[in-house]
C-alpha cells in the first residue's frame, strides 16, 4: 500500500510541492466548486514539473476524450531555453491550462470542415494528472476537455461534467429541502465493473478478425465452452493471477482503488471491480484502467479483448455502471436505512429515477449504442433494450402500495436458516438480484447493466446524471404544488404521483423473456433493437429541449454527436464486413477447396467402394458454393451502401442486410471449420482460444 498513488499529482503531492496557500485554493477548486484562479497556474505547473522531474518525466501532454471512443494525447518535452541559449525544463501555467492540438482529424459531425484545424484542450483540476511509464519513456498527463475554436464541444467529458454540476446542484437542493443543514455539498459516485477476455497473443496475432475488430467474425463452438458452468467463480488459473497482482499494482500506483477480482462465466473471461469514486473520476480511471490492462497483457503475452462479444455462443463482456449519490459528510443517499418506508428522503431520490428513466428511457439506451454492443444486449446474457426499472420486491411492494394509494406493509429482514449451529446467521436482504434488469436497484445503489466493456462510461454517466436532474426537478415541482406545510407529507404526495405516473418502467420480472417484450409493447416502453434505432433519439425534439434546458449541449452539437456515432458504426460494419471477404477469399476457401480436393482424390482411388465419400464430396461443394455465394452478397451490400443516401439511411441498411449478409457467410465458414482437418485450418479455433493461455 506504501505505492498506492505515487504516480499521481494528489493532495499528498500537492502539500509536497506547493505553498499552503496555492494547495488550498486548489483543493478549494477540486472539492467545493470554486473558480479556478488563473493566478495560481504557474506554482501548480513549477511543482507538477518539480514533482514529474524527480520521477524521471521528461515529457507531458493533455489527455482528452474526442468522440471516437478512445482517448486522445500529445506529447511535448519540458524542454526550453534560457537567456543564454542553454536547455532547461519549463512548463508554465499556460501550458498547464491550455493546450493546442490539432482538431481537424477528430470527428466533429459537420460542425467544422476539415482545414479549420484549431481546437482547444482546458485541463480538468477535478481529474488528478498522473504520470504514464513505459520501459523508456515517462510522461506527465493532464486531464483535459477538448473544444473547438468556435466553442463547440469536441469530447464526451464536457458533457459529463456539466451534466454532474446539474444533478449535484439539484440533488443539494432536494436534500437541503428535508432540513439537511451540514452537508455543504452533494457528488454522484460511480463503480465500473470491467468485464474482459484474455487469449494467448500468438492465436491474436493469427486471427486478423481480432486484430482489426476485436471479435471473431466466425468459428465454429468448441464442444465445450460455458455450458457446464465451472469458470464462474472458480480458481484462477496462476498465470492470470499473476496477470491480475501486476495489474492491481500498476493501478495502485495511479491511485486507481481496484478492490475485486475474480473468473467470470465464458472461459477465459475476467472481471475487476472498483471501489465507489467521484464520477468523473471514476470514468477517468476506467480510461486508465483499460489501457494499462491491455499494456500488462501484452508483457504477460496475453492479448486484451474488451469487445461486447469476441466469441459467439458464450457471454460477452460488459462493464455494469453502479452509481449513487453521496453527501460532503460520507451520507449515501441511496442507503435505505433500516425502515426504507419511513425514510421519505430516500423514497424521493427513488422516485427521481423513475422518473427520469419514465422520461428518457430511450436516451439512456442511445447512450450505450454501438456497432459492438448490438451483439450484447438482448443476447440472454446481458439486460434486453427495453430500459426499465428493477427495485425489488421490497421497494417494488412499497412503490405498488403507493400507486394504488392502500397502507404501506412491513418488512424485516430475515434470518436464514442454514441448519448449522456453528456457522455465522446469514440475513437475507429485502429483495434479491436481478441481473435480466438494465437498471437494478442493489441495496444502496443503482446498476446499470447495459454499458458496453469497451465503451467510455461519459456517456452513460452523462446521460444518468442528466435524466437524474430532471426527476429531481420533478420531485421538486411537485412537492412545491402540494398543499400544506409539512415537507415530509407534500414529499409524501409527490412520491405517490410519481408512483402512479412510473408504473410502466417497473418491472420484476425476466427481462430475457418473449412474455417481456410483449408486456413492454403494452405498456408502450421503447425497444430499440439496435444501433442506428436508438441514436435517433438523439435528436427528437424532447431530448434536444432537456439538454438544452439544462445547457449541457446545443442542438448542433447534438446533431453532430448523432452523425459522429452513426458515421463510427457505418465504418465499423464497412470494415467487418471487409474483412470478413477477405479472411474468406484467401484463408477459409482455399482450406475448404484443399480438403475437397483431397477427398475428391480418395474418391477418385476407391472408385465404386466410395459411396459415403461421394456424398461427402456432393456435399462439400456445396460448401465451396455457399462461401462464394456468401462473398458475392458481401461485395454487393458494400456496393449498394454507396448509393444509400445518407448516414442515417446508411446506418440503417448495414443494421439490415449488412448483419443478415455478415451472417450467411459466417455461416458457410463455420460449416468449413466443421470438415477441414484441424492442421488445415489457417486460423486458430474457439477451443484453442477460451482453454488455452
Amino acid at each position: 500500500m506504501e505505492n498506492y498513488g505515487t504516480l499521481t499529482f494528489d493532495k499528498k503531492a500537492m502539500a509536497r510541492n506547493l505553498s499552503k496557500a496555492v494547495c488550498r485554493k486548489l483543493i478549494a477548486v477540486i472539492e467545493n466548486n470554486e473558480r479556478l484562479d488563473a493566478e495560481i497556474a504557474d506554482e501548480v505547473a513549477h511543482g507538477m514539473k518539480e514533482w514529474a522531474l524527480d520521477q524521471g518525466v521528461t515529457h507531458f501532454c493533455h489527455w482528452f476524450q474526442p468522440m471516437r471512443g478512445v482517448t486522445a494525447e500529445k506529447h511535448d518535452a519540458f524542454l526550453s531555453f534560457d537567456d543564454q541559449g542553454l536547455p532547461i525544463a519549463r512548463f508554465s501555467g499556460r501550458q498547464l491550462i491550455q493546450g493546442e492540438p490539432d482538431a481537424s482529424s477528430f470527428p466533429s459531425g459537420g460542425t467544422r470542415s476539415t482545414f479549420e484545424a484549431r481546437g482547444y484542450t482546458a485541463w480538468d483540476p477535478t481529474s488528478a494528472a498522473f504520470i504514464f511509464k513505459t520501459k523508456k519513456a515517462s510522461t506527465l498527463v493532464v486531464p483535459s476537455v477538448f473544444l473547438s475554436w468556435t466553442g463547440n464541444v469536441l469530447d464526451m467529458k464536457m458533457p459529463l461534467l456539466r451534466a454532474l454540476n446539474t444533478v449535484e446542484d439539484r440533488a443539494f437542493k432536494l436534500l437541503k429541502l428535508f432540513g439537511n443543514r451540514s452537508a455543504k455539498f452533494v457528488r454522484m459516485t460511480v463503480g465500473a465493473e470491467q468485464e474482459y477476455f484474455l487469449v494467448s497473443k500468438d492465436f491474436y496475432e493469427a486471427r486478423p478478425d481480432l486484430m482489426i475488430t476485436g471479435r471473431t467474425l466466425f468459428g465454429k463452438s468448441s464442444a465445450k465452452d460455458q455450458q457446464m458452468e465451472d469458470h464462474y467463480f472458480g480458481a484462477i488459473k496462476p498465470k492470470v493471477l499473476d496477470f491480475m497482482a501486476d495489474v492491481d499494482a500498476a493501478l495502485f500506483e495511479r491511485g486507481i482503488p481496484a478492490k475485486t477480482r475474480h473468473n467470470e462465466v465464458a472461459p477465459n473471461q475476467f472481471e475487476i471491480a472498483p471501489l465507489f469514486e467521484e464520477a468523473n473520476i471514476a470514468v477517468d480511471h476506467n480510461l486508465q484502467a483499460m489501457e494499462i490492462m491491455r499494456k500488462i497483457a501484452d508483457d504477460h503475452g496475453f492479448a486484451l479483448l474488451l469487445h461486447e462479444k469476441p466469441f459467439a455462443g458464450i457471454n460477452g463482456s460488459g462493464k455494469h455502471l453502479n452509481w449513487s449519490l453521496m453527501d460532503s459528510e460520507g451520507n449515501n443517499l441511496l442507503e435505505p436505512g433500516a425502515a426504507p418506508k419511513r425514510n421519505i428522503q430516500f423514497l424521493t431520490f427513488v422516485g427521481a429515477i423513475l422518473a427520469g428513466v419514465d422520461k428518457f428511457g430511450a436516451l439512456l439506451r442511445s447512450s450505450v449504442a454501438d456497432a459492438g454492443n448490438d451483439y450484447r444486449l438482448g443476447a440472454n446474457e446481458a439486460p434486453p433494450a427495453i430500459m426499465s426499472l428493477y427495485l425489488g420486491d421490497y421497494l417494488a411492494n412499497l412503490f405498488n402500495e403507493l400507486e394504488k394509494g392502500t397502507s404501506i406493509s412491513k418488512s424485516v429482514r430475515e434470518e436464514i436458516d442454514h441448519g448449522l449451529k456453528r456457522l455465522p446467521t446469514v440475513l437475507a436482504d429485502n429483495s434479491d438480484r436481478n441481473r435480466t434488469s438494465p437498471i437494478a436497484f442493489t441495496g444502496n445503489k443503482f446498476e446499470f447493466r447495459a454499458v458496453g466493456a469497451s465503451q467510455s462510461t461519459s456517456e452513460p454517466a452523462a446521460v444518468t446524471a442528466l435524466i437524474l436532474a430532471y426527476g429531481i426537478d420533478t420531485v421538486l415541482e411537485k412537492i412545491d404544488k402540494a398543499k400544506g406545510e409539512d415537507i415530509t407529507a407534500k414529499a409524501v404526495e409527490a412520491v405517490k404521483q410519481i408512483a402512479k405516473e412510473t408504473g410502466r418502467v417497473r418491472f420484476e420480472g425476466n427481462g430475457y423473456s418473449s412474455d417481456w417484450q410483449k408486456e413492454a409493447a403494452k405498456r408502450k416502453l421503447p425497444n430499440l433493437r439496435n444501433t442506428p434505432e436508438a441514436l435517433e433519439v438523439l435528436t427528437s425534439e424532447e431530448v434536444v429541449a432537456l439538454y438544452k434546458r439544462y445547457g449541457i449541449l446545443t442542438e448542433e452539437e447534438l446533431h453532430a454527436k448523432q452523425e459522429i456515432r452513426l458515421e463510427a458504426y457505418i465504418k465499423t460494419k464497412v470494415i467487418e464486413l471487409t474483412l470478413l471477404k477477405e479472411m474468406s477469399l484467401t484463408g477459409v476457401i482455399p482450406a475448404m477447396l484443399r480438403h475437397t480436393s483431397t477427398v475428391g482424390d480418395a474418391v477418385e482411388a476407391l472408385g465404386a467402394a466410395s459411396k459415403t465419400l461421394k456424398g461427402r464430396l456432393k456435399s462439400y461443394g456445396g460448401i465451396v458454393d455457399d462461401l462464394y455465394a456468401g462473398v458475392d452478397r458481401v461485395t454487393a451490400v458494400l456496393t449498394r451502401l454507396e448509393k444509400e443516401g445518407g448516414t442515417l439511411k446508411q446506418a440503417h441498411f448495414l443494421a439490415g442486410q449488412g448483419v443478415e449478409t455478415a451472417l450467411a457467410l459466417r455461416a458457410a465458414c463455420d460449416r468449413a471449420e466443421t470438415v477441414v482437418e484441424e492442421g488445415e485450418w489457417p486460423f486458430p479455433n474457439y477451443r484453442e482460444m477460451l482453454f488455452l493461455l
